[in-house]
């Protein structure tokens, strides 16, 4: 009788970390999406928003670093 709920906490146990796994994993793989959106939409944000007498003086510059950050 003892035997029966035991064997089945572990197997409760061991689903659990299994779903801990699976969740850890789908955590780390949207992470480096979502790095990889924020990096593209500064570098975006940062072309944008460089003042009018730069971006005149050294438009090279500017599309270099856009370039660069993508």
């Amino acid at each position: 009788m003892f035997c029966i709920p035991k064997v089945a906490l572990l197997h409760g146990k061991s689903v659990g970390f299994a779903a801990q796994k699976s969740r850890f994993r789908n955590a780390k793989a949207q992470l480096s999406l979502f790095n990889r959106i924020i990096f593209t939409k500064q570098g975006l944000f940062s072309a944008i928003t460089t003042p009018l007498h730069l971006k005149n003086y050294f438009p090279d510059l500017v599309r270099l670093h856009f370039i660069q950050s993508i």
